[in-house]
């Protein structure tokens, strides 16, 4: 049977690799829509609910590292059926419990299935594609991944409109189901052909202080920054991960090799994913709020709504890897960028009467940048990678971006609280209501509906506006200055290691890549 490049499969194999991403995306934000639901449904307080949404990215960031590890060593099409199976197995029982503790602990076994998956996936493409077909196969996968995160509202609102709770974890069964059946059939095995032995140490070191360093930044919007729940944990983590390094540097055969940051290709692709997912979480993170509160959309219509980002995306991932192809990585990457930056910009200038085309408008181009810019980088991070370690080299990428997620949502997160409460109105109030409508925009018009203030309602529209609008100006900012910093530092071609390395992997031969 024919393996590798000219695998006759490997398409379909990339069509069920897309359907597992895909899977993932929406798991990201599917939970936000349903927590209101959940809480009354279970009876749970905030505390709750909250790990239910945690638990599962502190385990994606604290395993990725790992996983991607291990899929080199012991085979990938091994360890994403292992991961599908997870997912599936987990998603099933979270959606037939009735209590808090074992749908927070099958959402973290989901994130373990999710930590395998994520990087995996992309390193299955080094084995599969060529340098010629690799660019239009990432931008594919990155859209699956992408498109899914803006889908999770629209399918956990219709399911929640039409079914129970548990069917936001259901329907990851069947999807687990077929894609282990077609990976199973269509994806040859791929794995490192002289693995190294395994770094124990590395393994602990890694896991323990990235789970630390996320858990601190995760708590950071609602405990405050210089809160001991804050620091602690920040500083533990920084303290293992530093350890983490220096074990890394000196052991034999570690786990990553972290020499792969000197090469600027690897180095800069790697800075621009974190900066792209930093802007597309920070639009995710204030959007969606808006879109419900301000203009007063239910779930599913405020899911809908996302459709031009999702719409962006898909036209912009496929033109980013076809400039590429003709220019290099620097220039789709720093324009997608750019054009991130200027949309982050125009959203800004939302008003309260601003119309949904306006919106839409602003939505769709940060939807082309957040394309034009990921997939190219993507794929550069790839082409820099020897083949055999395209597992541990797309987890510390992917490791990077979960991390730097959460770091731009918290503090992005913590920007859109102080922004709004400064400008929240809630003098003359009760003591307790008005402590509530300064905590969120939801708890003042909840306060504003029941104490029948329709000022409080309006002053808490205009409070968050202000919130978004500063929000927004910081992601153009940082989109802006990374598109400047990405044209000057990314290189525009493959670097000479990486097509040393693509010449060195024509010569491999097929036991390397066995099926």
């Amino acid at each position: 049977m024919t393996t590798g490049y000219d695998d006759p499969r490997r398409w379909w194999a990339l069509a069920a690799l897309g359907l597992a991403v895909l899977t993932l995306g929406f798991d990201i934000t599917i939970m936000n829509v349903a927590l209101p639901t959940i809480a009354t449904e279970l009876e749970v307080g905030t505390d709750a609910l909250q790990w239910m949404v945690n638990a599962y990215i502190l385990v994606i960031a604290g395993l990725m590292l790992t996983c991607g590890a291990l899929g080199d060593r012991y085979g990938r099409k091994r360890l994403l059926l292992i991961g599908l199976g997870l997912f599936g197995i987990s998603s099933s029982i979270a959606a037939g419990v009735d209590s808090a503790g074992p749908v927070i602990a099958a959402r973290g076994v989901m994130g373990m299935g999710a930590a395998i998956m994520m990087p995996v996936a992309f390193a299955v493409l080094a084995a599969l594609f060529g340098p010629a077909e690799r660019g239009r196969a990432v931008s594919l996968l990155v859209m699956g991944l992408g498109v899914g995160i803006p889908l999770g509202p629209i399918i956990g609102g219709y399911l929640l409109e039409h079914f129970w709770w548990g069917s936001i974890f259901l329907i990851n069964v069947p999807i687990a189901i077929i894609g282990a059946i077609a990976i199973a059939f269509l994806l040859p095995e791929s794995r490192d052909p002289t693995p190294r032995r395994p770094d124990v140490l590395g393994a602990v070191l890694s896991t323990a202080g990235l789970t630390s360093l996320v858990y601190g930044v995760i708590e950071a919007p609602s405990r405050g920054w210089s809160d001991l729940a804050t620091i602690g944990p920040i500083t533990a983590g920084l303290v293992v991960l530093a350890g983490f390094v220096a074990w890394e540097l000196r052991v034999r055969d570690p786990m990553i090799d972290l020499h792969l940051f000197r090469r600027p290709q690897f180095l800069w692709a790697s800075i621009a994913g974190v900066l792209v997912t930093f802007g597309m979480l920070g639009l995710l993170f204030v959007v969606p709020q808006y879109l419900q509160f301000v203009t007063g959309h239910d779930a599913l219509g405020t899911g809908i709504r996302l459709l031009p980002l999702i719409g962006g995306l898909v036209v912009g991932a496929p033109a980013g890897e076809r400039l590429a192809a003709r220019t290099g990585y620097r220039v789709p990457v720093s324009a997608g960028l750019a054009v991130l930056a200027a949309s982050a910009a125009l959203g800004a200038l939302t008003g309260l009467q601003s119309s949904y085309g306006f919106v839409a408008t602003w939505l769709a181009t940060a939807g082309l940048g957040i394309g034009m810019a990921l997939a190219p980088a993507m794929d550069a991070v790839l082409d820099a990678l020897p083949t055999e370690h395209a597992g541990a080299g797309t987890a510390i990428t992917m490791t990077l971006r979960q991390t730097g997620g959460a770091l731009g949502v918290a503090l992005l997160g913590s920007l859109l609280a102080e922004g709004y409460a400064n400008r929240v109105h809630t003098a003359g109030l009760p003591a307790e209501a008005a402590a509530t409508a300064r905590e969120s925009i939801a708890g003042a018009l909840a306060a504003a509906t029941r104490l029948a203030e329709p000022s409080l309602a309006a002053s808490a529209h205009a409070a968050y506006l202000h919130g978004m609008t500063l929000v927004l100006a910081a992601t153009a900012i940082t989109a802006g200055l990374s598109a400047l910093l990405t044209a000057l530092r990314l290189p525009g071609k493959p670097s000479a290691a990486s097509v040393d390395d693509h010449r060195t992997l024509g010569a491999t031969t097929s036991d390397d890549r066995d099926v």
